[in-house]
């Protein structure tokens, strides 16, 4: 199982509360479309904890996409259709920043 990992910052005319709205109700609702997607779900950030001993990195985030795909194989060929393509046409009108990691998960306590 493969999963990529979306660190992301509203565009900067929006609010985290539009972004969120956006984000969970036309967003969303698009990734229902797209072929290949094992899993999705968004984390919405409520809140942000810092430790004294280790820096902050300087990125705001404003929420946490995650999806899941059998391979590394078939999340590419999701990312090639039609639907992905409308998917990422609409991230774009409300994410300014993003960050995304592809990771394979070693699971430590099922």
């Amino acid at each position: 199982m493969i999963k990529r990992i979306s660190l992301l910052s509203r565009k900067p005319a929006l609010s985290h509360e539009e972004f969120v709205d956006h984000w969970l109700h036309v967003h969303g609702p698009l990734a229902l479309a797209v072929p290949g997607i094992r899993r999705y779900v968004q984390s919405h950030i409520k809140g942000e904890t810092t430790r004294a001993d280790i820096p902050a990195p300087d990125m705001e985030i404003d929420g946490i996409a995650e999806l899941w795909y059998d391979s590394m194989e078939a999340m590419e060929r999701s990312s090639a259709t039609a639907e992905a393509q409308e998917l990422y046409a609409d991230g774009a009108l409300i994410i300014g920043r993003i960050k995304s990691y592809v990771i394979e998960e070693k699971v430590i306590i099922e």
